[in-house]
């Protein structure tokens, strides 16, 4: 499982559109985002480029910590 903090989340919206952006990455499944730990987590079924998932944050409007 991998973990990552995301900046600039304030509603659940916010976590919706993190759940989408990230769900869309090929080889990412489980998404989970928690907003009150401003925390994401998903499992890799195979290796995700780390800059992917940064962009992919940033398009939708947020920001990796």
């Amino acid at each position: 499982m991998t973990r990552i903090k995301i900046k600039g989340m304030s509603c659940n919206h916010c976590v919706m559109a993190v759940t989408k952006a990230l769900s869309a990455i090929e080889g990412i499944q489980n998404v989970k985002v928690d907003l009150n730990s401003g925390e994401a987590t998903f499992d890799e079924m195979k290796p995700v480029d780390v800059a992917v998932v940064r962009e992919r944050i940033k398009k939708a409007g947020y920001e990796v910590a």
